[in-house]
């Protein structure tokens, strides 16, 4: 087992409390800056700082928690967007930390994990819809935002990442 450095911690924890207050207080920061914040992904914002500047046990723990202690503090995201959510954002993880090894790139594989993850997400969202377990509506965000946000976090994981191993 490895021996977690006092910097990465001190990150982790950083990174972590920003994450809760940020989820707990979206909907208010959402109302006062009169912008629906969820249209940036703040979840995967979160998940995105967690990959880049903490580790992937940190990272983990993020895409299961967040929209778990989102559903919990606020009821929303629903229950079963909430495990969809959460599955998304940890195959996220899963998968940039694979790409990152296999294609020596981290914008390809910070771009790749997130289009991928997505794809699964609005499939199963799908079937969720189909068996009206969720209310219909398979795109709440418009694509070319997802795209946009996409391009950013991708953007920023090269520019991060430059010359590191994940």
């Amino acid at each position: 087992m490895t021996a977690i450095s006092k910097p990465l911690i001190i990150r982790s924890i950083a990174i972590n409390s920003a994450a809760i207050l940020l989820i707990y207080f979206t909907p208010a920061l959402s109302h006062l800056l009169n912008f629906p914040l969820y249209l940036i992904e703040p979840m995967r914002l979160i998940l995105i700082l967690a990959m880049v500047h903490s580790n992937k046990s940190n990272a983990y723990l993020l895409a299961i928690s967040l929209p778990l202690f989102s559903f919990a503090v606020s009821g929303h995201p629903l229950f079963y967007k909430m495990l969809l959510i959460s599955a998304e954002l940890a195959l996220n993880v899963w998968l940039f930390f694979l790409l990152s090894v296999k294609l020596k790139n981290s914008f390809s594989a910070m771009l790749l994990s997130i289009v991928v993850s997505k794809a699964v997400y609005y499939l199963l969202k799908a079937g969720l819809i189909s068996i009206a377990l969720i209310g219909p509506g398979l795109f709440s965000t418009p694509l070319w935002i997802q795209l946009l946000t996409t391009l950013v976090f991708s953007i920023y994981a090269l520019v991060i990442l430059k010359g590191k191993t994940t």
